[in-house]
């Protein structure tokens, strides 16, 4: 069987894992908890970074550190997994769902400034399969309408964004916030974990009060005050060193690991190229302003009896893709909380996309093979 998803492992996650266990030092914000944070801010230029046990944790103070009040409106993309928009709903907000571009899932940024209104408090972009939304023109907007840009970098480590001044910087440093994740189906894992990457200097103090559960224990363990307490809301954000030492031994083979995702990808796109054109799919596109970081190889169905059948049939050579997300505006929590526009590019990948196997181990030919000789769909 070639499962859609394997994590890989280094093979110095248990050595390190041992080694903090060893330290006596488990709770977390340790050794390895520096290590990892020290690393993300001198390789990606991120101002400051946290270490969260998910990316949804990560999220939710950054919903929390902007001060977001009932009411409040936050947009985002509809075709998202659940968690981008659950970390606002769960401060008050109303979401406002952006539509995708015809061509990409990621958010269609012509459109945003007629979803602004008064009451808009932030904009949260995702960059699906670690290709980056338009930036500068998410910035600009940000900047004349006086609102926070938040990143759902869940997918997007080690992937970068080029603007109009030339400048490559890597997703997650170029709005306010960020959110990553490490979960075990992303390019590096911990099982589960995220972070936090703060680029505006004024949320560094209170950012670090809320990862410490509302407390000033950090500022206490750095000899900066003489006791600590609760001093703000947070919540237990902050995770073990256990996690964190698994998530030092990725780093470690980033590079590596990095290199192989981005040749799975490349021979998927090259190999797949004459069979998509002869069955009306799409295979995905990489903006001149964003690079690839071989996160996820999809490919877009010409409609949903296609891609059910692509599936079946490749289920039943032992080859197992996946297809996500469920539009979030039509979900059965907020379809009725949706302000009724029709987002017919989301409601399409909604139906037509659909995920190929990738990861590190992966026999990437032996799925080109099964997928060219014996899968046409012409007939659908």
């Amino acid at each position: 069987m070639i499962p859609f998803n394997k994590p890989y492992l280094s093979g110095k996650e248990t050595e390190y894992i041992s080694d903090a266990v060893a330290s006596g030092k488990i709770s977390g914000n340790g050794k390895y908890t520096q290590k990892c944070q020290e690393y993300f801010e001198n390789n990606f230029g991120f101002k400051k970074t946290l270490l969260t046990t998910s990316c949804t944790d990560a999220l939710e103070m950054a919903a929390i550190l902007i001060d977001l009040k009932v009411g409040d409106e936050v947009i985002m993309p509809s075709y998202t997994f659940v968690s981008t928009s659950n970390a606002f709903v769960l401060r008050g907000a109303k979401i406002v769902f952006a539509d995708s571009l015809p061509n990409h899932p990621n958010m269609d940024c012509s459109k945003l400034e007629s979803l602004i209104t008064s009451k808009t408090k932030a904009i949260v972009p995702v960059h699906y399969a670690g290709v980056a939304c338009d930036m500068d023109v998410i910035m600009e907007l940000a900047k004349e309408h006086n609102l926070f840009v938040i990143e759902d970098a869940a997918q997007a480590i080690d992937s970068y964004y080029t603007g109009k001044d030339g400048i490559k910087k890597a997703l997650g440093s170029i709005g306010h916030l960020a959110a990553f994740s490490f979960h075990e189906t992303k390019n590096i894992i911990s099982g589960e974990g995220g972070m936090l990457a703060i680029n505006d200097e004024q949320f560094i103090e209170r950012a670090e009060i809320i990862w410490e559960k509302g407390t000033n224990r950090s500022a206490f363990f750095r000899g900066e005050v003489d006791k600590y307490g609760w001093v703000d809301i947070g919540s237990s954000f902050l995770p073990s060193e256990i996690i964190a030492a698994f998530l030092w031994a990725q780093l470690e083979n980033l590079e590596d690991i990095q290199q192989k995702r981005k040749s799975h990808w490349e021979n998927y796109k090259k190999q797949l190229e004459n069979w998509a054109l002869k069955n009306e799919i799409q295979l995905p596109i990489i903006p001149d302003y964003a690079t690839n970081n071989g996160h996820m190889f999809f490919i877009k169905c010409k409609n949903i009896e296609q891609r059910t059948e692509i599936i079946n049939k490749l289920k039943s050579k032992n080859i197992h893709p996946v297809f996500h997300y469920i539009s979030l505006h039509s979900s059965p929590y907020y379809i009725d909380k949706h302000d009724g526009r029709i987002l017919n590019n989301t409601d399409n990948f909604t139906d037509t996309l659909l995920r190929l196997p990738l990861f590190y181990e992966l026999d990437v030919k032996e799925v080109i093979n099964e997928i060219i000789d014996g899968v046409s769909y012409n007939e659908t």
